[in-house]
């Protein structure tokens, strides 16, 4: 596995990375380099664009960054766990850690639902973006999730893909062993983990949500935990039992 260095400053492209390309920075990206990390021509950062894997870049620019030159791979592309983090969104600051986290857990799609108690009705897709390029920057990871448009709880549930395995976070079911029983289940199509909002799935929606294919009702212990809590916790323990934490996702 290639060395991963965290003290080299990593920045989020969009653009084709190959050596000798000349990428254009954004005036946010410019002023971050030159003025917050006071970096100037000549000196070298990292550069990803989900793509093309990890490089290192040129910085140049006579008064200040303005573009850079992409010199050699530091990292080939890799691939995420097919996980898609399912939640019913928050408020502002909780939602914005709710995405960073599950964005580090290694989540690979994001997808809001609109259940009957869900907190907040609109979702700023592009601050969930900035979230998602955030955390990857900070966290060397190569490989950015997918951000979804919010959609209705039903309709979630009538579109998902049945073979898909659906961990369904309740805290009404009963205390077992979370490895033991995601370890007794099947996830070759990809898992669906899904987090309710802070008041609880309605008893239609548990209902609903029982009646699927494919489902593992899920405790997550016998305390009751926030919904940013429950999803690094549900995201942790799939990761550990069925995603690539043990080497085999």
């Amino acid at each position: 596995m290639p060395e991963l260095d965290l003290r080299a400053p990593r920045l989020f492209v969009d653009a084709p990375l190959s050596p000798g390309q000349s990428v254009t920075l954004e005036q946010n990206q410019s002023n971050y380099l030159g003025n917050v990390l006071r970096l100037s021509a000549g000196e070298s950062i990292l550069v990803f664009n989900g793509r093309d894997g990890e490089w290192q870049a040129e910085i140049a620019g006579r008064k200040r960054p303005d573009s850079l030159t992409i010199t050699a791979q530091t990292r080939p592309q890799d691939r995420l766990p097919d996980i898609a983090y399912v939640f019913a969104p928050l408020k502002h600051a909780r939602l914005d850690y709710m995405v960073q986290k599950a964005v580090e857990m290694g989540a690979s799609s994001l997808q809001p639902v609109l259940t009957r108690f869900t907190q907040v009705s609109r979702v700023n897709g592009e601050r969930m973006r900035a979230n998602v390029i955030e955390a990857a920057e900070q966290c060397g990871i190569l490989s950015l999730a997918e951000v979804a448009e919010p959609v209705p709880f039903d309709r979630f549930l009538s579109q998902r893909e049945s073979r898909r395995l659906l961990v369904f976070c309740d805290e009404a079911a009963e205390v077992e062993n979370p490895l033991e029983a995601l370890q007794g289940t099947s996830a070759a199509a990809g898992i669906d983990v899904l987090i309710g909002p802070e008041g609880g799935f309605a008893e239609e929606e548990r209902a609903l949500l029982l009646r699927q294919p494919q489902t593992l009702r899920l405790s997550l212990g016998p305390r009751i935990l926030r919904a940013d809590t429950a999803g690094v916790a549900a995201l942790a323990l799939v990761q550990a039992a069925r995603g690539d934490w043990g080497g085999s996702g």
